[in-house]
Parts: structure tokens; C-alpha cells; sequence
């Protein structure tokens, strides 16, 4: 006899809740068949069910379809692997330190009021920063739009998504797709579909399957320099994309435009002018430094409100100071300049490692922009392969598997961080590459 008890479904959902508190029921163990526990309870089928859904909503369990409902399994995350020591680091996927400005004489130069509780959460001075950047790309009128600081562009997404979904909704996401974007979509509790991602960015037919077939509520998107592969939307696919989404205004579309400042490529807007929940978020991690944890996000009205009154009614808000010096920062000519040489090293690096490839006859997927690159491979035996003899060879990169939306339906390939390397440094891995690999197997 099951310890379940209840006559009601809150009640049965409460039941489970206290077996699992109790340590009686584990991750992964298998709730009795509706039809099995409703007749011990000598309830209807109905509420049994209706309990289970509770709990799924809940994140306590999961179901199974024709395997049934079993408790939740604490969620496995991956973590991209931290290269060793002796290897030469072209998998962090870090931005060069070296292009980064110098934050401590920008903390010195700012001009800081101590701020208490109660003031308004964004800073006046990174306020009229952020209207002209968010301006340049999305027009000078105001009136669709509002702007939010939060603590990065992870924490943006994920207070977007929790704003706008239920647990359980599914997002739309690229696959290979940037891996805490994968944690955080998980974590909430919220159904990931994963849409191909081809030269150009998310494919069109993959996202219109995604919302029409598989019930996609939200989609996340990379306009540009998407991680893992690099590759950027241009005006052709982003306008074929809105196109699409254009149909489903309801859907929610979150666009990580985390390189924004340091692309090389045009940012091409992929939301509709009909969506009714959207947001455009700006980190600038990957220029001012990850330490920085702030990120700018342009949003609708009514999101900006639920995500400004979060942050208010948590006492979570950025802290001023930062905020002020990333003001101080974003308006200083010296910053201007290095974030001018920032963009052009980073281009050039990914051009020169992007032609030795060539010069192997590897051709990377699209035409890379940002830190990273794409290699496909045919199967998982030769991206084992091929991690483990480039181990050997002394260079670390990523296994594509860790960047897949679903873990049983991986993109077979390779990431390589392009952004501290050298030209001789590209030729020496490109070398040893083509050594490791038949480029005839490489799907072009």
C-alpha cells in the first residue's frame, strides 16, 4: 500500500510533497499508476491526475508519458571544462584581458553619491548612456519601449522569462545553444525545443516548427556572434524571421545580443513590431569585464514593470556605484578607443585562425564573428576522437555535446576560442588538426 494519502487533489500533491521532505520518496522514483492510486484512495482518476499535474507544475515531478510520473531528479548541469594547465587555452571562451579597461581608475573617477533605500533603481548618469545605445538600433522614439538594469544578461533572461511564463512552457532555443541558457531555461522548470542553427543563425522552417508544432511560448535568440558557433543573423534571415514570429505575437522573444559593442557584425532586429512581450539585452561582460556583473536590457512597458518591481520589491537592485562606473566607462573617449582596437583584434584573430582552417582544407561553420568558432565533425566517436588527440597535441578546446538543447540529440562538433590567439599559434593548431582529422568526413 502506497504512504500516499488525500480525498482531494491539493491534498494528494501535498502528501507527495511531505514523503519527499521526509526522505521517503528519492529523485527518480516512480509515483503508482493514476488508475492504481486513485483506487486506493477511493478517488476519481481525475484527481489523481489533476494532482500529478500539480506537482509537475510544481517541478516535483515529471512525467514520463507512457513510463508515468516519477519524482524530479535533482537537474545535472553541464559546465564548460576548464582546460589544464599544460594545454594551450583555446576553450574558456573568455574574453583577452589585455582588452579590457582598467576598472579600478574607473571607480576612481566616478562621481558617487551614497544612495539609500528608496531611490530609484537605475542610475541617471547609465540611464542617458543607455537610451543612446538602445537608440542607435531601435530609433530614437521611446514611447513601445523602457529600459531595466539587472546583474547580467543571464539574470535578464531569466527574470524575462519569469515574468512572462509558467512553469512547464516551452522556449525555442538554438541549438548548439550557449550553455547557461540551457541551465537557466532547465532550472525554471521550462520545456526546452531546440531549433538548428545553420550559417546564418536560427534556421526559419526550425522556428516556425518549434511554435506551430511543439507549442514554443518563448524563443531565445542571438542576433550575432552567437556562442558556441559565431555565426551572425543578417538582415535576409532576420527579416524572413520576424516574418515568422510576426504570426505568433503572443510569443515571447528574448534577444541575447550579449557582443553587442564589439561585433563586427550589423545588429539586425529579429523581434516584430507586434510581439507583445520582448526584450533586447546588452551585458557588457565580454567588454568591461565579466566582473562587472550588469547588463542593459530594452524592454515593452508591461515587462519592464513586473522586472522594475522585482528588483525593487527584492532590494536586489545593481549597485549604484557600479552602475555609475560603467556610466563613466561607456562616456570616457579612452574606453571608446580601446573598445575600437577590442573589436578589431578580436575580428582579426578570428579571420586569421578562421583562414589557417581554411588553408587545411576545415572549413568552420558561416563566417565567425565574436570569440568563438564552430568545427562540425560526422559523430560523436570523432569529436571523441579528435578532443583527445588535440589533448595530446597540447591544445584545449570544447566538446560540441556539452552546447546541445537535448543532451540525446547532440550537434557533433567542436568550439575553439579564437580570442587571445596568435597567428603563429593558428597555424600550429591548424596544423595538427588537419593531422587528427580526414577533411573529406567535414560537412561543409
Amino acid at each position: 500500500m502506497t504512504p500516499i494519502s488525500g480525498s482531494t487533489a491539493s491534498a494528494i500533491a501535498d502528501s507527495v510533497r511531505d514523503l519527499v521532505s521526509r526522505g521517503e520518496l528519492a529523485p527518480g522514483d516512480a509515483l503508482p499508476p493514476i488508475r492504481t492510486l486513485a483506487g486506493q484512495l477511493r478517488v476519481n482518476r481525475n484527481t489523481v491526475a489533476a494532482a500529478y499535474r500539480q506537482l509537475v507544475s510544481a517541478g516535483m515531478a515529471q512525467a514520463g508519458g507512457r513510463r508515468g510520473t516519477a519524482i524530479a531528479d535533482i537537474p545535472h548541469l553541464d559546465s564548460e571544462r576548464r582546460p589544464a594547465a599544460n594545454l594551450i587555452d583555446l576553450a574558456s571562451g573568455n574574453p583577452d584581458p589585455r582588452l579590457l579597461p582598467d576598472l579600478l581608475q574607473a571607480i576612481g573617477r566616478t562621481r558617487y553619491q551614497t544612495t539609500l533605500y528608496g531611490a530609484p533603481a537605475i542610475d541617471a548618469g547609465l540611464m542617458t548612456v543607455a537610451r543612446r545605445l538602445f537608440a542607435a538600433d531601435l530609433g530614437e522614439a521611446e514611447d513601445n519601449r523602457e529600459i531595466v538594469v539587472t546583474h547580467g544578461a543571464v539574470d535578464a533572461v531569466e527574470r524575462v522569462l519569469n515574468s512572462c511564463l509558467a512553469r512547464g512552457d516551452a522556449v525555442a532555443m538554438e541549438d548548439p545553444c550557449f550553455l547557461v541558457s540551457i541551465g537557466t531555461v532547465r532550472l525554471n522548470g521550462y520545456r526546452r525545443i531546440p531549433v538548428p542553427v545553420d550559417k546564418q543563425g536560427m534556421t526559419v522552417p526550425g522556428l516556425q516548427d518549434a511554435i506551430a508544432n511543439r507549442g514554443a511560448r518563448a524563443v531565445i535568440i542571438t542576433p550575432r556572434s552567437h556562442n558556441p558557433t559565431g555565426v551572425s543573423i543578417d538582415a535576409h534571415r532576420a527579416t524572413k524571421l520576424r516574418s515568422v514570429l510576426a504570426k505568433y505575437p503572443e510569443v515571447l522573444v528574448v534577444e541575447d545580443d550579449y557582443f553587442s559593442l564589439l561585433s563586427s557584425a550589423p545588429y539586425c532586429r529579429v523581434t516584430p513590431a507586434s510581439t507583445y512581450n520582448w526584450a533586447l539585452v546588452r551585458s557588457v561582460a565580454k567588454f568591461l569585464g565579466p566582473d562587472i556583473r550588469l547588463a542593459l536590457v530594452a524592454t515593452n512597458p508591461q515587462t519592464a514593470q513586473i522586472l522594475g518591481a522585482r528588483l525593487r520589491a527584492g532590494k536586489t537592485w545593481v549597485s549604484h556605484l557600479l552602475q555609475a562606473a560603467t556610466a563613466t566607462l561607456l562616456t570616457d573617449r579612452a574606453t571608446a578607443a580601446q573598445l575600437s582596437r577590442a573589436r578589431k583584434a578580436y575580428a582579426t584573430r578570428s579571420q586569421l585562425l578562421t583562414k589557417a582552417l581554411a588553408d587545411k582544407g576545415i572549413a568552420p561553420l558561416g563566417n565567425p564573428d565574436g570569440l568563438n568558432l564552430w568545427i562540425d565533425l560526422p559523430d560523436a566517436e570523432s569529436v571523441a576522437t579528435t578532443m583527445t588527440r588535440l589533448t595530446d597535441a597540447g591544445w584545449a578546446v570544447q566538446p560540441g555535446d556539452i552546447f546541445a538543447v537535448d543532451p540525446f540529440q547532440p550537434r557533433h562538433g567542436i568550439r575553439v576560442t579564437s580570442a587571445t590567439i596568435a597567428k603563429s599559434a593558428a597555424s600550429e593548431f591548424a596544423a595538427d588538426l588537419a593531422k587528427i582529422l580526414d577533411p573529406n568526413t567535414f560537412r561543409y
